[in-house]
């Protein structure tokens, strides 16, 4: 994660690093004093009020989504091909067997519970979270003008410029400049964590238990908070098409999509989110349905 803003608010970004921190100690499935790893170990914990709120949203999101975003693909993503650790590649029969089920998921404001053989991996959102929670502290804090990034997610606090990155190329997909202050960013893609290649990537399709294929990168423009469209672009990346398009065509955002047969779409409403730098792909490319 970066945060840029003035030098003068070095002490303000090193508090809201260490909030980061704190985010990080509440939602990962890695470390072994995360809520979320007891949870997956023990299948019971106490809970961490990010943590709760994490759960929270994550359960609105499987609602909104229709379970197209599922936190409990972390019996594939955590135990089959264990992304970020030994990975490897699962067969056919083990990605059928594994469990994935919503409702077996317990909880309330003080712990949590899962059923059976289930696990949580709230990948899917933990990064927009973040960022929401580091741009919240450096508002209440007084800081109005910075840009807080958690890898493809990112908040400007004010106007500012951008660039998204090129699955199958170096040059950008796209660049932009933003319209208005308080704009959020998000983009979603197979081509950065798989193993062997990106047919086996880590955006997990939990109603079909494979990893997705129809697309190679989404970003999401919005005012929403973070979390909302990381989750958004996570869950529109593992639908058919038709479903993904009718998904975010019916949300208060713009997109930049780069599907699997390299056709790039871009929303017919992102002019009122992004002024286009001149000369860049975005503008040469564009495609409107």
């Amino acid at each position: 994660m970066s945060i840029s803003a003035d030098e003068k608010y070095a002490k303000e970004m090193d508090a809201a690093f260490s909030l980061i921190d704190e985010v990080e100690a509440s939602l990962s499935s890695y470390a072994k004093n995360s809520p979320i790893y007891k949870l997956n170990t023990d299948k019971q914990t106490l809970l961490h009020p990010f943590t709760y709120e994490a759960l929270l949203l994550s359960k609105k999101y499987y609602a909104q989504t229709q379970g197209y975003f599922d936190i409990t693909v972390g019996s594939i993503t955590k135990d089959l091909y264990r992304f970020g650790e030994e990975e490897r590649l699962p067969n056919a029969a083990q990605l059928q067997n594994a469990v994935v089920n919503f409702q077996s998921l317990r909880f309330n404001e003080h712990k949590a519970s899962l059923l059976g053989e289930t696990k949580i991996d709230l990948g899917g959102m933990g990064k927009g979270f973040a960022v929401d929670k580091a741009v919240a502290f450096l508002r209440k804090n007084s800081v109005t003008n910075a840009v807080v990034s958690a890898s493809g997610d990112i908040r400007c606090m004010q106007i500012c410029k951008i660039e998204i990155q090129h699955p199958l190329a170096e040059a950008p997909l796209a660049s932009f400049e933003t319209l208005a202050p308080d704009t959020a960013i998000s983009t979603s893609g197979n081509y950065n964590r798989y193993v062997k290649s990106t047919q086996n990537n880590h955006l997990i399709n939990p109603k079909t238990k494979v990893s997705q294929d129809k697309f190679k990168s989404i970003t999401l423009i919005s005012h929403l908070p973070n979390s909302d469209i990381d989750a958004y672009a996570t869950a529109a990346s593992v639908m058919s098409s038709e479903k993904a398009y009718a998904f975010l065509d019916a949300l208060p955002l713009a997109y930049i999509i780069l599907q699997a047969d390299k056709k790039l779409i871009v929303s017919q409403n992102i002019d009122k989110y992004v002024k286009a730098q001149e000369e860049t792909s975005l503008r040469q490319e564009r495609v409107l349905e």
